[in-house]
């Protein structure tokens, strides 16, 4: 006989445990919903809270009434390390994005008590499993720029919320050990590294989509975020082969996932005595060597072009031959005078042989008002120009949409005995 916790306040809490004794599930004990989620993150606990998590930890499911004061990460491990699943119950003020958000199955309405026994009772007194979807081989796409801020953090926003908007599930992560900001800009709390923690699971080969999931942020559209680092000085946390495999998982997990890196794509081998010790550009290198395309993104002033001439080189023999588009970020006629797409454009083809150019224009109005909301610029100003060319920008080169297939030409059917011949005999 499977046991049970039941953890709900709503007043139909007897009349789940007399289903579930119908369908022969023992409730082993019948707690506020609060109640497992206090005990599993409090370090330390009285006689009751030890009796109560023991009774968690030897019950086969945990009918959990889902809101976010009833649920968090160090109950959802603590299930996870014990083999309890968690069969998670929305009344009218949960939330049922908090499911997905820590990999759990759909929720069950919590009204019906008698609904809830024959769910179980039909899956072998376990929650409806969802047919497993299929994997996916999603992209990975670096956003890449020299140092001197171009606005890789900006792009990279902004780029997530696009691709997502013809439905396709985005990952963005911040995988910059310099200046993370992806947080900070977005208004994200930051305590947890949500890209480090998915690091070190994989290192540990235990990493899932579900898992990412659940150590991601939703943001909006179908993007969720892998925040960075919450001090620069965790840096050693993301190895190059961390980073590698926590990426691979991730095209599992996301249709697209977008990188925010570093600058720096130097190696500092030639520096240190320790050949096997830890790299600070070690994320960098491992994201855009990883990615399936890289965008480079350029500030659009005399000294950015200028950083970015140089930086390209590295990049073009760090990464060999994966598809880069070449992204001018902030142009205005101010800094480079007359024709400012047309010197930019000579420039990067003299120098670095690019001849394809992407231009985003220096709309200040709406990256204030997108900083201000700490929203991306596409939720905040949707019709601004920045926005526009985004658009351009992941339609006709990041992601342009297929061809339409021409319809087949009509051929000409020949006329019959009664045609012109005939008329004139």
């Amino acid at each position: 006989m499977s046991t049970a916790v039941v953890a709900v306040d709503a007043a139909v809490a007897s009349d789940i445990a007399l289903g579930l004794d119908r369908v022969g599930v023992h409730v082993a004990a019948a707690v506020s919903a609060g109640a497992p989620a206090a005990a599993a993150a409090d370090a330390l606990l009285g006689d009751e809270g030890r009796q109560l998590l023991a009774a968690v930890t030897g019950a086969d499911l945990l009918l959990l009434e889902l809101r976010r004061d009833t649920i968090g990460p160090a109950l959802v491990s603590l299930c996870d390390r014990h083999g309890v699943r968690i069969v998670p119950l929305l009344g009218t003020a949960g939330d049922d994005r908090l499911a997905a958000l820590y990999g759990l199955p759909g929720p069950l309405p919590l009204a019906d008590a008698a609904d809830i026994a024959d769910a179980l009772a039909a899956d072998g007194a376990g929650p409806p499993v969802p047919e497993p979807a299929p994997p996916r081989s999603g992209r990975v796409i670096a956003v890449w720029g020299p140092t001197g801020a171009p606005g890789r953090s900006t792009v990279a926003v902004e780029l997530a919320v696009e691709l997502a908007r013809d439905g396709r599930h985005v990952g963005l992560v911040d995988a910059d050990t310099h200046a993370p900001s992806l947080a900070l800009a977005l208004g994200i709390a930051d305590e947890g590294p949500g890209f480090a923690a998915a690091c070190r699971q994989a290192e540990h080969d235990t990493l899932t989509p579900a898992e990412l999931s659940r150590v991601s942020v939703p943001l909006d559209r179908g993007v969720e975020v892998l925040t960075g680092l919450n001090r620069p000085g965790r840096w050693p946390e993301l190895s190059e082969q961390r980073v590698t495999a926590a990426l691979g998982v991730c095209r599992t997990w996301a249709d697209e996932t977008v990188v925010d890196v570093a600058a720096s794509l130097e190696r500092d081998e030639e520096i240190v005595s320790d050949l096997s010790g830890p790299r600070r550009n070690a994320a960098t290198l491992a994201a855009v060597r990883s990615a399936d395309l890289v965008v480079a993104v350029a500030s659009a002033d005399p000294v950015g072009i200028a950083r970015f001439v140089r930086g390209y080189a590295e990049l073009r023999a760090t990464i060999g031959t994966t598809p880069v588009i070449v992204v001018v970020n902030r142009l205005r006629g101010g800094v480079l005078g007359v024709d400012a797409r047309g010197q930019v454009r000579a420039t990067l083809d003299r120098f670095c042989s690019i001849h394809d150019v992407w231009f985003l224009p220096h709309d200040q109005k709406a990256t204030d008002a997108a900083m201000l909301a700490a929203r991306p610029v596409l939720l905040v100003a949707g019709r601004s120009a920045l926005s526009a060319a985004v658009r351009r920008l992941v339609g006709e080169a990041v992601a342009p949409a297929a061809p339409a297939v021409a319809p087949a030409p009509r051929t000409r059917r020949a006329r019959s005995g009664r045609g012109v011949f005939a008329r004139t005999a």
